[in-house]
């Protein structure tokens, strides 16, 4: 067995995937620099990263695979989990040596891992959506951290800037330090130094950093909650299963 060594990027991935292929390779193994301890009892070879060998496995795969599977592919690979890197690369070499087709084979336990994780991340992607809250800067941009399970800012972008096309806003990723910036016009990746104190509840930026009506705005809005809310019909089993309490750090009507 062959140990892989990677960046942590989808480019550097597809690039493990090529160079399989060049060192006709066996059973190789993959790990990324991130969770990589050396063993003297083993040898391993460095991935680098190329462009041209990742648009080359890129390409290769979008002949066999419709634009649904290249985005579950893409979906599983956010997740950052180090048995979904094999999986993917497992995956990736399963398709590109087997007809057209062979990606709806379920029965292939990379095909099932990487389809059922795509689907996880999907959840996470489509829960943050739902659950971010925004906080109104003085300077007038709009601000929210998270801390998803998974790097889904990726997918998370154009919903956002569709939805608030009208105002400026920046979602931060607590966990991987890193957020995005929509200025009206693109959005950008941007990374600051002053969160890494932040608490990870909602209300965590300084009262001197938020718009003056930020904290009658969130009054309302928690009046607003309480008073649709009727008591006789509280199912909390029900309530947990649709929100998470994991996400109610996000959620000003939960802050007490």
């Amino acid at each position: 067995m062959e140990l892989y060594v990677f960046d942590g990027t989808l480019e550097g991935l597809l690039t493990a995937v090529f160079d399989c292929y060049q060192r006709k390779a066996g059973t190789v193994k993959i790990v990324s620099q991130e969770n990589f301890h050396p063993d003297v009892f083993q040898e391993s070879f460095t991935v680098v990263s190329a462009d041209e060998k990742a648009n080359r496995v890129w390409a290769g795969l979008r002949k066999k695979l419709d634009k649904d599977w290249m985005l579950r592919f893409y979906k599983s690979f956010l997740s950052e989990n180090p048995d979904t890197f094999q999986d993917l690369l497992e995956f990736s070499r399963y398709i590109l040596d087997n007809p057209a087709g062979a990606g709806e084979n379920f029965g292939n336990k990379h095909v099932l891992a990487v389809s059922q994780m795509a689907q996880k991340v999907h959840r996470e992607k489509h829960r943050m959506e739902a659950f971010i809250r925004f906080q109104q800067t003085a300077d007038g941009i709009f601000y929210a951290h998270i801390e998803p399970d998974f790097n889904v800012l990726p997918l998370i972008s154009d919903h956002f800037k569709n939805r608030y096309a009208d105002q400026k806003w920046i979602i931060y990723d607590l966990k991987r330090k890193y957020g995005l910036y929509f200025n009206l016009e693109t959005v950008e990746e941007v990374a600051f130094d002053f969160t890494t104190e932040m608490s990870p509840a909602l209300n965590a930026l300084p009262e001197t950093l938020l718009d003056p009506k930020e904290e009658l705005y969130s009054l309302l809005w928690k009046d607003y909650f309480r008073s649709t809310n009727i008591p006789a019909r509280k199912n909390m089993k029900l309530h947990i299963r649709h929100i998470p309490k994991r996400y109610w750090k996000y959620l000003s009507e939960k802050q007490v």
